[in-house]
């Protein structure tokens, strides 16, 4: 199945998302509901999909830096009561140089919805196309900076539940699009999280060739995955002064997890273990009834270990999000 198609044919992002109102709280004064609105709004930034290898190599190598060449995307959407829907659209062809990264295909996709007080939100982020950073610390013959992987998948499918404590703490005006909140609120949360993540070199081992040891079958791996359920309470803040509002939230919990690899010799191994996850989020901006500019923070961290041999994946974005209410 071919997953990625060059940016220039089609929309590489798109992002449909029905978010329900629980309550409706004209009469409070924690926030301002603009639910019965149009909104229309713009955003412009960047999701990216860098993941870190690390093993007792031989010297002084302790870990392996992969990147990807991430590209900038503007989004244009608009929301009313239930309703939102959002187009992404990649301005940039390549924000790093070819030379030194290879062409990276992504495609990312999101939907979440609320209701009294819970948020739930699912992500699918596929990234092809990875350079291993300094390849002159296991080559030193090297004639090129990095070490390029262009067929090299990152993947990603994670479902996350937020139960939230205090009944004020909607994500709505969090987000600031089709709300906004008056006042302070703060809360105990607790996260559910469902994930299925992994690497996948087609065939080929993740590691640079001169850095797998034929005594450590694991170093040949060409294929990680992880599947993984677990629960991760947290604490959650939101306030604004003078027109500013600023967010976010904080969690430290763990996942029962089955992780395996598969080698470039056909040995497969599959481990069941707990491992560590947190729960991290800022956000903040500028919010008047008539508009709003907003700056979304997101970071996902996940992890799979095999005796000394760790994969860190790191999924983040970054974007400026501005829009208009009209009556």
């Amino acid at each position: 199945m071919h997953l990625f198609l060059d940016w220039k044919v089609l929309l590489v992002s798109f992002c449909l998302a029905g978010i329900v109102q629980g309550q409706t709280s004209k009469d409070s004064l924690v926030y301002q509901d603009f639910r019965d609105q149009w909104v229309v709004y713009t955003d412009v930034g960047f999701t990216t999909s860098p993941f870190r290898i690390s093993y007792p190599f031989a010297g002084d190598l302790e870990s392996i830096q992969y990147k990807n060449n991430f590209q900038t995307i503007v989004g244009i959407g608009v929301a009313y009561k239930w309703f939102a829907l959002r187009l992404g659209i990649p301005v940039l062809a390549r924000y790093r140089s070819l030379e030194k990264y290879p062409k990276t295909d992504q495609f990312n996709i999101e939907l979440d919805y609320s209701f009294r007080n819970y948020y739930i939100e699912g992500q699918l982020n596929l990234c092809r196309g990875y350079a291993a950073l300094n390849a002159a610390q296991w080559n030193p013959s090297s004639v090129s900076e990095n070490e390029l992987f262009p067929n090299l998948l990152s993947y990603n499918l994670s479902i996350g539940s937020w139960y939230f404590r205090d009944k004020n703490f909607k994500i709505n005006a969090l987000l600031g699009k089709r709300a906004h909140y008056l006042k302070e609120v703060k809360t105990w949360y607790v996260k559910s999280s469902f994930n299925i993540f992994g690497l996948d070199n087609m065939g080929k081992p993740l590691l640079p060739l001169s850095l797998t040891d034929n005594n450590e079958t694991r170093t040949e791996a060409h294929n990680v995955g992880s599947f993984d359920l677990g629960l991760i309470p947290g604490y959650a803040y939101v306030n604004r002064v003078n027109n500013w509002q600023f967010s976010g939230w904080a969690g430290l919990g763990a996942v029962v997890q089955a992780k395996g690899y598969s080698t470039t010799t056909g040995a497969e191994r599959i481990f069941l273990g707990l491992a560590p996850r947190f729960d991290f989020r800022l956000m903040g901006g500028y919010s008047v009834p008539d508009w709003f500019v907003f700056m979304v923070t997101d970071f996902d961290n996940k992890s799979m270990q095999f005796n000394d041999l760790t994969f860190r994946q790191y999924f983040y974005s970054i974007k400026i999000v501005a829009g208009k209410r009209f009556d």
